[in-house]
C-alpha cells in the first residue's frame, strides 16, 4: 500500500517558504493545544520513580484501550525501557511538534518520556461507524446486500473478500488542507489500462482545495467537462458493482467519510445498468433494460410532445384523440406550456419536499401530492386530465434509472424540451435531441469516449450494451476499455 500526498496544502500560491521544522518540546505542544477543551494532559509515575506524560484528545481516541493497553503497562513497568511495556506494536518515535500535531489530530496518544528524553506516539483512533447495511440507494431482491459505509478500512475488506488478489493494488492520497481527507485509489495491476492509472494518479495529485467530504466533491476536481449536467465517475454505494467494474478493467476511486465510492472510466449507457442485471435471466434483464431506456426516452419528452403538439402541430394528433384533449382544454385559462410548467414545478417542490422530511411524513406527502392536489387541480381547471394522466407517468418513468444523479439530469433535460417545444413544436424537441447526441458525443471520462460503444463504435460491446447478452457468450472484456488482459476466461493446456 503507498502513501502519497496532493498538492492541497498552500492557500497562497505566493507564498513559497517551507515553514521551520520545530522540535517538540512539552511547552511547544501546550501552546499548540491551547484552547482545546477536549485535549488531556496526564502525568503519571512508573514503579521506578520516573515520570512520563500522556497527551491525548479524549474525543478522538479509545479510552478503554488507553487504559489497558498503554496506561496501566507504563505506570507498571519496573524497569526504564517504556517503550518495551507498552501492549500494541503500532509504536513510533517521532521528533517534530508538526508530525506530532498530525497525529494528535488523528486519534494518536503521544507519550513523553522524560528519562530517555524522546517521544511517542501511539495509534489509538476511536472508530465510530454504522453497521454493514442495504444499500438505499441501489436496492435489488436479489444479490448481495451488503454496501459501503463511511469508514474507508472496511470498505476495502469489502472490496478485498470479493477480489482476493494481490494484483488488486490500492494507493492513498491526502486532499484538502482542512480536511486532510484521505483518498484510496484501487485497480488491479496487469489488467486495468496503466493510462487510466496515470490519469487518475495526475488528477488527485493536483487538487487543490481546502475541505472534502463526499466523493462527489473530489469528482468534481477531476472531470474534464465541469458544466455538464451529466456525471462523468460512477457513485454507487455497493462493493459487488465496485468488484464487478474493477473486473472489467476500470478503477475505484474510495473517499473517507463517504459511503459512496467513484468509478471511472464511464460510459452514457453504464448509468442505466443495475447489479440485477446479472442475476437475472439474460432474456428478463434484457427486458428489463429496454424498458429502462424507453423510460428515459419517455421521461424527457412525453411532455414536450404533448407541448408540441396541441401548440403547433396538432394536425398530427389522431381525430378521436384530439376530441379528448379538446373537451380537457376548452374551460383552462392556460396554454399548454404554461399549464405544463406549473405542473412539473409543482411535482419538483413535492419530490424535493419529501426527500427532506421524516419518512412516515413523506409517505403522506406523496398521497397528498399525488392525489388531492392533482385532483384538485383538475377540478378547480388549472390542469387538465390529458397532461396530469402524462406527468404522471412521465415522473414514474424517470424513477426507472438506477443512477440518482442521472434522474436528476432529466429533469433539466425535460425543461429544455420543453422551452423548445413551446417554439418550434416537434422541430425543437427534434434540434434537442441532437444537441444532446452531439453534447454526449464530445464528453469523456478519464480522457476516454463518453459515447462509446457507439462512437467511436465497438460492435462486440453490444452484446451488453442496450440488451445483456448470456454470460456463457460474453467471454472478453469490453473493447471499449482497452483493458490488459482481453479474455475473462483462463486459457488451459
Amino acid at each position: 500500500m503507498f502513501w502519497k500526498k496532493g498538492k492541497s496544502i498552500a492557500n497562497d500560491s505566493s507564498d513559497t517558504q517551507q515553514p521551520v521544522q520545530r522540535k517538540i518540546s512539552l511547552d511547544s505542544l501546550k501552546q499548540v493545544l491551547d484552547n482545546m477543551d477536549d485535549v488531556e494532559i496526564i502525568e503519571r509515575t512508573t514503579l521506578n520513580d520516573q515520570k512520563v506524560v500522556f497527551i491525548y484528545l479524549r474525543t478522538l481516541i479509545d479510552q478503554d484501550r488507553l487504559n489497558e493497553s498503554i496506561i496501566k503497562p507504563v505506570i507498571q513497568c519496573p524497569h526504564a525501557m517504556i517503550y518495551e511495556s507498552i501492549a500494541t506494536p503500532k509504536v513510533m518515535k517521532i521528533q517534530l511538534l508538526e508530525e506530532a500535531q498530525k497525529l494528535l489530530l488523528t486519534g494518536a496518544v503521544l507519550l513523553n518520556d522524560c528519562i530517555q528524553e524522546q517521544w511517542l506516539v501511539i495509534p489509538l483512533p476511536n472508530e465510530l461507524s454504522r453497521g454493514i447495511e442495504t444499500s438505499e440507494t441501489e436496492t435489488i431482491l436479489y444479490g448481495a446486500k451488503d454496501s459501503f459505509t463511511e469508514q474507508l478500512e472496511p470498505n476495502i475488506t469489502l472490496i478485498r473478500r470479493r477480489l482476493p488478489i494481490t494484483e488488486l493494488k490500492t494507493e492513498k492520497y491526502k486532499v484538502g488542507s482542512l480536511s486532510e481527507t484521505t483518498v484510496v485509489l484501487m485497480y488491479i495491476d496487469g489488467l486495468t489500462n496503466p493510462e487510466y492509472i496515470s490519469i487518475a494518479r495526475k488528477k488527485i495529485s493536483e487538487i487543490n482545495f481546502d475541505l472534502f467530504f463526499d466523493s462527489s466533491q473530489v469528482a468534481a476536481f477531476m472531470e474534464e467537462h465541469h458544466h455538464s449536467i451529466f456525471p462523468q465517475f460512477q457513485q454507487t454505494d455497493r462493493p459487488d458493482v465496485c468488484a464487478y467494474s474493477l473486473g472489467l478493467g476500470k478503477l475505484t476511486i474510495l473517499v473517507e467519510n463517504t459511503p459512496f465510492v467513484l468509478i471511472a472510466p464511464i460510459t452514457f449507457f453504464h448509468l442505466f445498468q443495475s447489479p440485477e442485471d446479472y442475476i437475472n435471466r439474460w432474456p428478463v434483464a434484457s427486458f428489463l433494460r429496454l424498458i429502462r431506456y424507453l423510460s428515459f426516452f419517455l421521461s424527457v419528452t412525453l411532455i414536450p410532445f404533448y407541448v408540441a403538439l396541441t401548440t403547433h402541430n396538432y394536425q398530427m394528433i389522431p381525430l378521436q384523440i384530439l376530441f379528448v384533449i379538446v373537451e380537457s382544454r376548452s374551460k383552462l385559462p392556460f396554454t399548454p406550456f404554461w399549464e405544463a410548467i406549473v405542473m412539473l414545478t409543482i411535482l419538483e417542490i413535492i419530490k424535493e419536499a419529501s426527500l427532506r422530511m421524516p419518512t412516515k411524513s413523506s409517505q403522506t406527502l406523496g398521497v397528498i401530492g399525488g392525489i388531492v392536489i392533482g385532483q384538485a387541480a383538475v377540478q378547480a381547471g388549472f390542469a387538465s386530465k390529458v397532461l396530469i394522466v402524462l406527468v404522471c407517468i412521465s415522473t414514474i418513468s424517470s424513477f426507472l434509472v438506477p443512477n440518482y444523479l442521472m434522474t436528476k439530469a432529466n429533469t433539466l433535460i425535460q425543461f429544455g424540451f420543453l422551452l423548445l417545444s413551446s417554439f418550434f413544436g416537434v422541430f425543437g424537441i427534434a434540434m434537442g435531441a441532437i444537441a444532446i447526441l452531439a453534447h454526449l458525443n464530445g464528453l469523456t471520462s478519464l480522457k476516454q469516449p463518453y459515447f462509446s460503444p457507439i462512437a467511436p463504435f465497438y460492435w462486440k460491446d453490444w452484446i451488453d450494451l442496450f440488451i445483456r447478452g448470456p454470460l456463457i457468450n460474453m467471454k472478453s472484456r469490453p473493447d471499449h476499455l482497452h483493458p490488459l488482459q482481453k479474455w475473462r476466461y483462463k486459457r488451459r493446456m
